[in-house]
């Protein structure tokens, strides 16, 4: 029997209550990938080119540290990576926790939140982040009023 893992990223707690979702829709465990250094509003500020996240965004090297790691990674099967869209691609730490990991021969599902914005090229940039064992699947973004319904669909239709 397979076992999932919703591993998430979220500031504003918006990809946190989609999570919590996609958690009680797939009986999956829930993970939050935190900064080891908390952002504060003035790090969100995009309209600050010397703001954390903009400088952050600004280096596709960045890697912001995550305070702890995931316990028992090599029981999950399937990993469920959840983000905010940040300047059309995913927050920097997202490729932390995927360079932190060994996602051999596990599937991936990325999922994000955006308020307009699609996913731009984070697929393509975190697939490359793993090794080519990895059955990637293409996300899907969500709005902050995704119901568990609609999550259920979804999930359904990725064939898991």
């Amino acid at each position: 029997m397979s076992k999932t893992l919703v591993a998430y990223f979220s500031v504003s707690g918006v990809t946190k209550k989609l999570s919590e979702k996609i958690s009680i829709a797939t009986g999956a465990d829930l993970y939050e990938i935190k900064p080891e250094d908390s952002y504060t509003k003035e790090d969100l500020n995009w309209n600050n080119k010397n703001s954390r996240s903009s400088i952050e965004m600004n280096d596709p090297n960045s890697r912001p540290s995550i305070a702890d790691k995931v316990n028992n990674f090599e029981e999950y099967d399937v990993i469920f990576v959840g983000f905010p869209i940040w300047w059309y691609i995913a927050p920097t730490i997202i490729n932390t926790f995927i360079e932190s990991y060994d996602f051999s021969g596990k599937t991936v599902v990325t999922f994000c939140t955006s308020g307009g914005s699609g996913f731009g090229n984070s697929d393509k940039i975190l697939k490359v982040c793993c090794d080519h064992s990895v059955n990637w699947i293409s996300g899907k973004r969500f709005s902050a009023g995704a119901t568990i319904e609609n999550i259920r669909e979804w999930v359904t239709g990725l064939g898991l």
